[in-house]
């Protein structure tokens, strides 16, 4: 909205310039032909002559232009030009008979009656003409500040709802994680109450950072991988040692490296949802580096055996699509690397982000 006034209030600017040049160009014209004072006669019947195309213009841009021409209803358009150009001159043509017929009353020679300094005696149809060049040269520059205001609106809408579907994509994983973590938690208060209760603890720290941390563009990595590990924490009340979990990352990471939030949390859970058996060990291991212009995560996980036959397809196969959106939403198709290795027996992502800086 601000670049639209902006943009109205620059084509007003250039229309005041101009008509303000015109104005001006019998005062400067007086000074150019050496006149020791300038003649005011001559200036005022400049002005005179001058005024119909003014008032032709002021009513062609704020009232004819506006309502039909921006409409597209352009036969309306042409036909109400062209009627307010002769209208006008019409008008004009009679008071200038008028005028002639009250000079000639007096006893004043008819040199001094044609002492006239711009578009002087002009027949009627060159005066459509110049009022049409003038509402042509109007209507002109009219359409080029629309048609950069509609692109700059189309860029805003684009922006606007390129926001909605990363929100939309990032909400649409949250219900399910806390789905799957609600069932964990339900699952636990039979068995360990008091295993329970700490669920109900970290499951509010969780809770905490996607509801306000999440609410960012970015949040640190460093931040992002401690919500991963209280998740993990989260799931080995469940598993206990059934499945060996391992997270390797930098010792020190820098505060100033980002990431977008919930990226890395969709990984992770379906390594527990898909990679975890009853029946036989499972491990997932995580593995997290960054360098000054990239982040890398790898995340391995075993697969069981309804996976492996194709028992985790619909729900991956969303949660993938709606992660691949949301990085080509955020850096480009290419600027980013997503790539998936499977085996029967194991099942490997690795992502590769460009750095953010805060």
């Amino acid at each position: 909205m601000k670049i639209t006034k902006k943009q109205a209030i620059g084509e007003n600017l250039l229309y005041v310039m101009v008509w303000l040049a015109i104005i001006l160009v019998p005062v400067l014209n007086s000074q150019m032909m050496s006149e020791r004072h300038v003649s005011l006669e001559n200036v005022l019947t400049t002005w005179r002559k001058i005024a119909p195309y003014l008032t032709i213009f002021l009513v062609h841009n704020a009232v004819i232009a506006r309502r039909y021409l921006i409409r597209h209803q352009y036969w309306k358009y042409l036909f109400c030009d062209l009627l307010l150009i002769i209208s006008v001159f019409w008008i004009v043509d009679l008071y200038e008979q008028h005028y002639a017929a009250e000079i000639a009353q007096t006893d004043l020679t008819d040199s001094t009656v044609r002492h006239k300094a711009s578009f002087s005696d002009l027949e009627m149809y060159w005066n459509v003409i110049l009022g049409l060049f003038m509402t042509g040269a109007n209507s002109g520059i009219k359409l080029m500040y629309q048609s950069i205001r509609d692109e700059q609106q189309m860029k805003e809408l684009q922006e606007q709802n390129m926001q909605v579907q990363i929100d939309y994509l990032k909400y649409q994983i949250n219900p399910h994680f806390f789905m799957n973590t609600l069932n964990n938690i339900h699952a636990l208060i039979d068995i360990d109450t008091e295993s329970a209760k700490n669920a109900v603890i970290e499951l509010s720290k969780m809770m905490r950072y996607v509801l306000y941390d999440s609410e960012r563009e970015t949040i640190s990595l460093d931040r992002d991988i401690q919500f991963l590990k209280n998740y993990i924490e989260l799931m080995r009340i469940r598993y206990t040692d059934a499945v060996e979990i391992r997270i390797d990352q930098p010792p020190v990471l820098p505060s100033r490296i980002t990431i977008p939030p919930l990226l890395l949390i969709v990984f992770v859970e379906n390594a527990f949802k898909h990679g975890v058996s009853s029946n036989k060990a499972s491990f997932i291991h995580i593995r997290i580096g960054c360098s000054d212009d990239k982040v890398t995560a790898i995340i391995s996980n075993s697969r069981n055996r309804s996976a492996a036959n194709g028992g985790d397809s619909s729900t991956e196969g969303i949660g993938l699509k709606n992660v691949r959106k949301r990085l080509e939403f955020i850096y480009g198709e290419k600027n980013y690397v997503l790539r998936i290795h499977a085996t029967p027996n194991t099942y490997t992502v690795k992502l590769e982000i460009p750095t953010l800086h805060a």
